[in-house]
């Protein structure tokens, strides 16, 4: 299975009734299939997939390419298994919106009817909480998360599927974690990302960018007036080191390329007073690494921007900034590229949901069309 992210189109539509009532219904009757055969860690690998989770939104009857896909599709989800999360051992808290703050809260409370020790729910909302700082904070993309769930079985093996949305070029990226793929939350947690948009974010995310975050944190729990004056002098002499044409170490910062299209010094504004606060705040709270000091509370995107450009520029620690959104396909292609189709994990993946077609409570005309939406899918 692939993990990672989608990028689809925004869309600002709403789901009919009419047709979120029966998308309810397929979902369930797939889920179960898959419960049936496999047990529950088995949906959570399956939704993982990006392009699985893709399929799963078509062939319940959502447009195929839509951003409202994720949101629906979890949605129809969460209500279709309302009521029997402790039968199969799959619970999907948060959503979109108001709804995905609410995630934390809602582990908790499943979590306390299932009785589980204080330590694995504080995981789980752990869980939740840094994989959205992460995708908001350390890979900053251009793409604003608004709709975040967490779903989880009662072995506390986790996913976590949430979405950004970039108005400026109406596109939608979808961010998957899984809890089994996840070494390390802040370097590679992604196992695999496809899109169909690249841009050239600050990736702190990616193993280049491991001597970045480590100056970052010596910079707040060792020289915060330091970093204070250095970011002070990067701000108002930034205009005149992008003009530099052979500065040393100053590459990345020769914007008249037209292989460079954004850098985050460019029309950045930081508010000092306010990083003052912040930045004597976090080193009150002595973190001992970067992950402890991107979960504080205040510590935002601007706050690790800020850090890593004085970690690049000052001490010449640069990070990446290469998209780690990537081109790829659920089972291979017909050609080999990327690699050759896995025939036995597509016959298992069309059977499975087949027979949650078949095992879903909605007509047989609603059955057939589900099936031809099957049929049509490039899986």
């Amino acid at each position: 299975m692939r993990t990672g992210v989608a990028t689809v189109p925004l869309d600002y539509g709403r789901c009919p009734r009419w047709l979120f009532e029966r998308m309810k219904r397929l979902s369930q009757g797939i889920v179960l299939a898959i419960r049936e055969e496999f047990g529950p860690e088995e949906i959570l690998k399956r939704l993982s997939d990006p392009i699985w989770f893709q399929s799963l939104g078509c062939v319940i009857g959502f447009d195929y390419n839509s951003s409202g896909l994720t949101t629906t599709t979890l949605g129809a989800l969460k209500e279709g298994l309302r009521g029997l999360e402790n039968e199969l051992g799959l619970f999907v808290c948060g959503g979109k919106g108001k709804t995905s703050r609410k995630t934390p809260q809602q582990i908790q409370e499943w979590g306390e009817f299932l009785r589980f020790p204080m330590e694995k729910i504080d995981k789980l909302v752990y869980a939740s909480k840094i994989s959205a700082k992460i995708d908001s904070s350390c890979l900053q993309d251009e793409f604003q998360i608004y709709a975040h769930n967490l779903i989880f079985t009662k072995s506390g093996q986790w996913n976590v599927i949430q979405q950004g949305m970039n108005i400026g070029i109406q596109k939608a990226r979808r961010y998957h974690w899984s809890s089994s793929k996840v070494k390390d939350f802040i370097e590679e947690p992604h196992s695999g990302i496809i899109s169909d948009v690249r841009t050239n974010p600050l990736n702190l995310t990616a193993r280049e960018s491991r001597e970045n975050k480590e100056i970052s944190t010596e910079l707040v729990t060792e020289e915060p007036k330091t970093f204070l004056k250095d970011i002070k002098l990067v701000s108002e002499k930034s205009s005149h080191l992008i003009t530099q044409k052979r500065l040393a170490g100053f590459a990345e910062m020769e914007l008249k390329d037209v292989e460079f299209h954004w850098h985050p010094v460019v029309q950045e504004k930081f508010d000092l007073k306010r990083l003052e606060k912040t930045i004597f705040f976090a080193k009150s709270q002595h973190p001992q690494n970067f992950e402890q000091l991107l979960a504080l509370k205040g510590i935002g995107p601007k706050t690790v921007r800020a850090l890593s450009l004085v970690a690049e520029i000052i001490y010449g620690a640069k990070p990446s900034y290469e998209d780690p959104a990537r081109y790829s396909f659920a089972h291979g292609g017909k050609d080999s590229t990327p690699f050759p189709v896995d025939r036995t994990t597509l016959d298992t993946t069309i059977a499975i949901l087949e027979k949650g077609i078949q095992k879903s409570r909605i007509s047989i005309r609603e059955k057939l069309q589900a099936q031809k939406r099957l049929s049509k899918l490039n899986l």
